[in-house]
């Protein structure tokens, strides 16, 4: 069984479905309303577990009722929460969510998240070292994905970095992650000035770019590669990119080689927007497989 460490966010989701996004100033009627543990960091580790992975997160939640539910959902995921701690006096991140027109549009408030320091990393160093790979995002401080990065290349640890949110890279956190996974909008603020041809040969192997529907490019270093994805009924796309970066990187751990693990990723990722709920869908191992085979 694989070692992931899960460094990231946790959050309640408050998920609206509509008909149609409202534009500013509108008020429309909504069709339901439902609160789900979330946050890029929880989807990941849920979904790495269900994959087969042993799992550790890392990560705060505040010291309210959200945070008692995402931790109680966890650990009945089966996800190791020694390392995920309540933060005094703080609210849990929330993630609010509109479903309308076959997508989802999305406004997060980090809360307790924000606690995710790299003082706070640092007490898990142990297992960390341990892992056979990292996973980390962005909705935690600036700062710690720095410091992981720093650190993983140090400890010569696998780093998978998915850059959601958007915001810009250090130099020192691409050279040092070993994968990145922006979808087009992310690579297009992340390497800003090259078009996406040029990002990708210059980081070979390293560079994946998500392109929804379509599937998953990079540069193998001797050509580009589109590993399509499996077109299914669609009906939640929350957390498909999550259940893409767990399932990738369970299969590398598992010494998959890049196209196989793409394809294991993209049949994860598809499985998951069949159903409501950034991990409603989440499949476990044997669905995987056995829709890969079928």
């Amino acid at each position: 069984m694989s070692k992931i460490v899960v460094i990231g966010s946790s959050s309640m989701d408050l998920v609206v479905t509509a008909p149609k996004r409202p534009i500013a100033g509108e008020t429309i009627i909504g069709e339901s309303f439902k609160t789900i543990p979330g946050g890029k960091g929880a989807n990941q580790a849920v979904a790495s577990s269900r994959l087969g992975a042993e799992v550790i997160m890392i990560g705060c939640i505040g010291d309210d009722n959200y945070g008692e539910v995402i931790l109680e959902n966890l650990q009945k995921n089966n996800v190791n929460t020694k390392y995920v701690e309540p933060v005094t006096g703080e609210k849990s991140g929330t993630a609010h969510i509109i479903l309308a027109e076959d997508d989802n549009s999305i406004i997060v408030v980090k809360g307790a998240n924000d606690y995710v320091t790299p003082e706070y990393v640092e007490k898990a160093l142990d297992v960390i070292k341990h892992a056979d790979i990292v996973l980390i995002q962005q909705e935690i401080p600036e700062e710690t994905v720095e410091y992981v990065a720093n650190i993983c290349n140090e400890l010569n640890v696998s780093l998978l970095l998915n850059p959601a949110p958007a915001r810009r890279l250090s130099q020192n956190i691409i050279d040092k992650a070993s994968y990145i996974t922006p979808n087009e909008h992310e690579a297009s603020l992340l390497f800003e000035g090259l078009t996406k041809e040029e990002a990708l040969r210059k980081y070979p192997n390293k560079l994946f770019i998500t392109e929804g529907k379509n599937g998953v490019r990079y540069f193998n270093g001797q050509s580009e590669v589109l590993i399509p994805s499996y077109q299914v009924e669609v009906v939640d796309t929350t957390g498909a990119g999550d259940t893409f970066n767990a399932a990738f990187a369970v299969a590398l751990s598992e010494r998959k080689n890049i196209d196989d693990s793409i394809r294991f990723a993209n049949r994860a990722a598809s499985l998951s927007v069949t159903k409501f709920g950034a991990q409603g869908g989440m499949p476990l191992r044997t669905e995987v497989e056995g829709s890969m085979e079928a």
